[in-house]
Protein backbone atom coordinates (compact mmCIF):
# COMPACT_ATOMS: atom_id res chain seq x y z
CA UNK A 1 0.00 0.00 0.00
CA UNK A 2 1.64 3.04 -0.86
CA UNK A 3 -0.04 6.85 0.10
CA UNK A 4 1.45 9.64 -1.27
CA UNK A 5 0.41 13.57 0.14
CA UNK A 6 -0.63 15.70 2.34
CA UNK A 7 -4.15 13.52 4.15
CA UNK A 8 -5.25 13.17 6.86
CA UNK A 9 -4.82 16.87 8.24
CA UNK A 10 -6.45 20.40 8.08
CA UNK A 11 -3.35 21.33 6.25
CA UNK A 12 -4.16 19.15 3.18
CA UNK A 13 -6.33 22.17 2.45
CA UNK A 14 -3.86 24.67 2.38
CA UNK A 15 -3.62 23.28 -1.19
CA UNK A 16 -7.11 24.40 -2.31
CA UNK A 17 -6.58 27.99 -1.57
CA UNK A 18 -5.21 30.51 -4.13
CA UNK A 19 -2.89 31.95 -1.38
CA UNK A 20 -2.12 29.92 2.17
CA UNK A 21 -0.37 31.04 5.01
CA UNK A 22 1.60 28.56 6.80
CA UNK A 23 2.82 29.35 10.57
CA UNK A 24 4.92 26.86 12.08
CA UNK A 25 6.49 27.29 15.91
CA UNK A 26 8.88 24.86 16.77
CA UNK A 27 8.21 21.02 15.93
CA UNK A 28 5.36 22.27 15.12
CA UNK A 29 6.60 22.44 10.92
CA UNK A 30 6.15 18.36 10.50
CA UNK A 31 2.64 18.49 9.11
CA UNK A 32 4.17 21.53 6.60
CA UNK A 33 6.78 18.84 5.81
CA UNK A 34 4.43 16.66 3.81
CA UNK A 35 2.71 19.86 2.09
CA UNK A 36 6.07 21.00 0.82
CA UNK A 37 7.28 17.50 -0.04
CA UNK A 38 4.07 17.62 -2.52
CA UNK A 39 5.17 20.93 -4.02
CA UNK A 40 7.80 19.85 -5.03
CA UNK A 41 6.74 16.93 -6.42
CA UNK A 42 4.53 19.06 -8.81
CA UNK A 43 2.43 21.99 -7.64
CA UNK A 44 0.46 22.22 -10.72
CA UNK A 45 -2.69 20.28 -10.14
CA UNK A 46 -3.32 22.32 -7.19
CA UNK A 47 -5.38 25.87 -7.18
CA UNK A 48 -2.30 27.19 -4.78
CA UNK A 49 -0.38 29.76 -6.38
CA UNK A 50 1.69 31.60 -3.55
CA UNK A 51 2.25 30.19 -0.22
CA UNK A 52 3.82 32.35 2.93
CA UNK A 53 5.73 30.02 4.71
CA UNK A 54 6.50 31.35 8.13
CA UNK A 55 8.69 29.33 10.45
CA UNK A 56 9.54 30.59 14.13
CA UNK A 57 12.10 28.51 15.95
CA UNK A 58 14.44 28.81 19.29
CA UNK A 59 17.76 27.47 17.96
CA UNK A 60 19.38 27.11 14.81
CA UNK A 61 19.89 23.86 14.49
CA UNK A 62 16.00 23.20 14.50
CA UNK A 63 16.04 25.34 11.05
CA UNK A 64 19.26 22.62 9.46
CA UNK A 65 17.09 19.54 9.41
CA UNK A 66 14.60 21.23 7.09
CA UNK A 67 16.69 23.71 5.53
CA UNK A 68 17.54 21.07 2.28
CA UNK A 69 14.20 20.85 1.67
CA UNK A 70 13.28 24.40 1.84
CA UNK A 71 16.65 24.79 -0.38
CA UNK A 72 15.44 22.28 -2.87
CA UNK A 73 12.19 23.92 -2.94
CA UNK A 74 13.39 27.58 -3.56
CA UNK A 75 15.70 26.40 -6.53
CA UNK A 76 12.79 24.29 -8.37
CA UNK A 77 10.56 27.58 -8.57
CA UNK A 78 13.30 29.70 -9.45
CA UNK A 79 14.52 27.35 -12.31
CA UNK A 80 10.64 26.96 -13.35
CA UNK A 81 10.83 31.28 -13.78
CA UNK A 82 8.29 30.89 -10.93
CA UNK A 83 10.39 32.56 -7.69
CA UNK A 84 7.37 34.29 -6.27
CA UNK A 85 5.58 30.84 -5.36
CA UNK A 86 7.18 30.14 -2.33
CA UNK A 87 8.02 33.18 0.07
CA UNK A 88 9.92 31.65 3.38
CA UNK A 89 10.79 33.36 6.30
CA UNK A 90 12.73 31.83 8.88
CA UNK A 91 12.53 33.85 12.57
CA UNK A 92 15.53 32.70 15.25
CA UNK A 93 14.38 33.88 18.72
CA UNK A 94 17.79 33.19 20.34
CA UNK A 95 20.92 33.68 18.30
CA UNK A 96 23.12 31.31 19.71
CA UNK A 97 24.95 29.69 17.40
CA UNK A 98 23.67 31.62 13.81
CA UNK A 99 26.69 31.22 12.44
CA UNK A 100 26.24 27.59 11.49
CA UNK A 101 23.83 28.07 8.65
CA UNK A 102 25.14 31.19 6.96
CA UNK A 103 27.29 29.31 4.17
CA UNK A 104 26.57 28.62 0.44
CA UNK A 105 24.98 25.45 0.98
CA UNK A 106 21.81 27.40 2.64
CA UNK A 107 22.36 30.54 0.51
CA UNK A 108 18.61 30.52 -0.50
CA UNK A 109 18.14 30.77 3.37
CA UNK A 110 20.75 33.30 4.40
CA UNK A 111 18.51 36.31 3.35
CA UNK A 112 15.23 34.67 4.27
CA UNK A 113 16.55 34.80 8.47
CA UNK A 114 15.03 37.28 10.46
CA UNK A 115 16.30 37.55 14.68
CA UNK A 116 13.23 37.76 16.68
CA UNK A 117 9.60 37.13 16.24
CA UNK A 118 7.73 37.62 13.56
CA UNK A 119 5.61 41.34 13.44
CA UNK A 120 2.32 39.50 12.74
CA UNK A 121 0.49 42.52 12.27
CA UNK A 122 2.81 44.23 9.79
CA UNK A 123 2.69 40.46 7.98
CA UNK A 124 -0.79 40.18 7.85
CA UNK A 125 -1.07 43.91 6.42
CA UNK A 126 1.21 42.84 3.79
CA UNK A 127 -0.34 40.03 2.47
CA UNK A 128 -3.90 41.20 2.51
CA UNK A 129 -2.39 44.04 0.69
CA UNK A 130 -0.54 42.44 -2.46
CA UNK A 131 -3.59 39.62 -2.19
CA UNK A 132 -6.28 42.61 -2.66
CA UNK A 133 -10.36 40.76 -2.62
CA UNK A 134 -8.92 37.26 -1.97
CA UNK A 135 -9.24 34.52 0.64
CA UNK A 136 -5.81 33.48 1.96
CA UNK A 137 -5.98 30.10 3.83
CA UNK A 138 -3.89 30.42 7.50
CA UNK A 139 -2.53 27.02 8.81
CA UNK A 140 -0.90 27.16 12.26
CA UNK A 141 0.88 24.59 13.99
CA UNK A 142 2.88 25.44 16.97
CA UNK A 143 2.41 26.72 20.71
CA UNK A 144 -0.94 28.79 21.59
CA UNK A 145 0.29 32.32 21.97
CA UNK A 146 1.21 31.85 18.09
CA UNK A 147 -2.21 30.79 17.62
CA UNK A 148 -4.40 32.76 19.51
CA UNK A 149 -2.31 35.75 17.60
CA UNK A 150 -2.83 34.56 13.71
CA UNK A 151 -6.80 33.59 15.16
CA UNK A 152 -6.95 37.09 15.86
CA UNK A 153 -5.59 38.52 13.11
CA UNK A 154 -7.45 36.56 10.67
CA UNK A 155 -10.62 37.93 12.20
CA UNK A 156 -9.58 41.07 11.55
CA UNK A 157 -11.03 43.90 9.46
CA UNK A 158 -8.75 45.13 6.68
CA UNK A 159 -8.65 48.08 3.99
CA UNK A 160 -8.00 45.56 1.06
CA UNK A 161 -11.03 42.97 0.81
CA UNK A 162 -9.18 40.35 1.66
CA UNK A 163 -10.62 37.67 3.97
CA UNK A 164 -8.62 35.56 6.04
CA UNK A 165 -9.71 31.72 6.68
CA UNK A 166 -7.58 30.34 10.36
CA UNK A 167 -7.52 26.35 10.59
CA UNK A 168 -5.15 25.12 13.52
CA UNK A 169 -3.61 21.88 14.61
CA UNK A 170 -2.08 21.07 17.46
CA UNK A 171 0.11 18.70 18.90
CA UNK A 172 -1.78 18.36 22.19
Amino acid sequence: LYIDGPFGSPFEESLNYEVSLCVAGGIGVTPFASILNTLLDDWKPYKLRRLYFIWVCRDIQSFQWFADLLCVLHNKFWQENRPDYVNVQLYLSQTDGIQKIIGEKYEALNSRLFIGRPRWKLLFDEIAKCNRGKTVGVFCCGPNSISKTLHKLSNRYNLYGTRFEYNKESFS
